[in-house]
């Protein structure tokens, strides 16, 4: 099995060191300091695994299932701590999906499962999310793409990258789908906590024996540097076998990952943490559409939920060769091309990062960007 570079990595890869002035469309809420744990670290604490429990210790599990709603339907056995839900993911599609399996993901989406089947053998099927209809996923179009041989679904709630929200009776009936043929189901959670508009949707995991649940510290808490994730399933074999693997690649968590995460989760942390990320988020929202508002050729579909989305570029514009250009002089401004998603006639925005990312400023140079193509310079 050989993994190909995907189109979204190799652009970050190809442009990490251009250090750009201003960054829009950034994907996590602003990163806490190391300072804000300080004081409740333990300067004693062994730089070895925690010596609890190869699944994650069992306070940051038990922290995982009160923050995704599944306390008293789900046990901490059904929870993994992983490298970020980006492990997680790759923990349960690996164990799951063999040569020759469908897997149905959706499109736009966030990319990994693709690129992983397609290194299995696996066949992959694709619902499409399209923009006229908002972003919105066809139930109807995930029943015709489910099979017989169907063997995994997966997708992302809030989606990434529109920030479009499946609710509860809309998971419930994919969970309907999925079992008519007894497939799996993973929804990748990331961007939960996040919500604009209504609820936030209930886990996968309490609603399926066969649901997975993805999601780690990275998005809505801007702890990303932690690595830490989780993967929870009712199903024990499954967790079983994710364990398996993942002693055969990262082996143990790291410890520090683990500790500072498990300060965060906690609920006198958590909450807090939440709605300052949630307060921002709107606050920076708002400037987004306001400033959407002014230009005539870009638009977008506000997110749900989440803190990106996906700004149509005007007819003509390649996305891929306006990101760049933008990473030039006079612009210096880091946006990434929709052809990471599959929408080269798109740029994702966001609204993310904090003061550090110079959102405004960054807005009036892809502005200025956008005006400069439209008069031919």
């Amino acid at each position: 099995m050989k993994v190909k570079i995907h189109t979204l990595f190799q652009y970050l890869l190809e442009t990490t060191s251009t250090a750009p002035e201003a960054i829009v469309g950034f994907s996590l809420s602003e990163s806490p300091r190391l300072g804000a744990f300080l004081d409740d670290l333990d300067p004693d604490l062994p730089l070895d695994w925690n010596n609890l429990d190869f699944r994650g210790l069992p306070e940051l599990r038990t922290h995982v299932l009160a923050q995704a709603g599944l306390t008293g339907i789900c046990g901490i056995e059904d929870v993994l701590i992983t490298a970020g839900a980006a492990e997680a993911n790759y923990l349960s599609i690996m164990q799951l999906v063999q040569p020759g399996d469908e897997i149905v993901v959706e499109t736009p989406g966030w990319p990994q499962a693709e690129v992983l089947a397609r290194a299995i053998g696996a066949d992959i099927v694709t619902v499409e999310r399209r923009e006229e209809d908002s972003w919105k996923l066809s139930l109807d179009a995930v029943k015709t793409a489910v099979t017989p041989h169907t063997r995994l679904i997966f997708l992302s709630n809030p989606n990434n990258p529109t920030g479009q929200v499946l609710g509860k009776s809309e998971l419930e009936e994919i969970t309907r789908i999925a079992d008519k043929v007894g497939a799996w189901l993973l929804v990748d959670e990331v961007y939960a906590g996040l919500e604009w508009q209504g609820p936030r949707a209930p886990s996968i995991a309490g609603l399926y024996s066969k649901g997975i649940t993805t999601g780690s510290v990275s998005k809505a808490l801007g702890l990303q540097g932690l690595r830490t994730g989780w993967l929870i399933c009712s199903d024990p074999d499954l967790v079983m076998d994710a364990v398996i693997l993942r002693e055969n690649s990262s082996e143990i968590m790291n410890i520090m990952g683990e500790v500072i995460a498990e300060l965060a989760l906690r609920p006198d942390r958590l909450l807090p943490a939440i709605q300052a990320a949630r307060t921002a988020g709107m606050r920076n929202l708002a400037r987004m559409n306001d400033w959407l508002a002014t230009q005539p050729d870009l638009t977008w579909v506000p997110p749900q939920a989440g803190l990106i989305g996906l700004g149509r570029l005007p007819q003509g514009l390649d996305s891929d060769r306006f990101a760049r250009r933008l990473l030039e002089a006079p612009y210096r401004t880091f946006v990434l091309p929709g052809s990471a998603y599959g929408q080269p006639n798109h740029i994702r925005l966001g609204v993310g990062g904090g003061p550090d990312v110079k959102l405004d400023e960054g807005l009036g140079r892809v502005g200025q960007a956008l005006a400069d193509w439209r008069n031919g310079l």
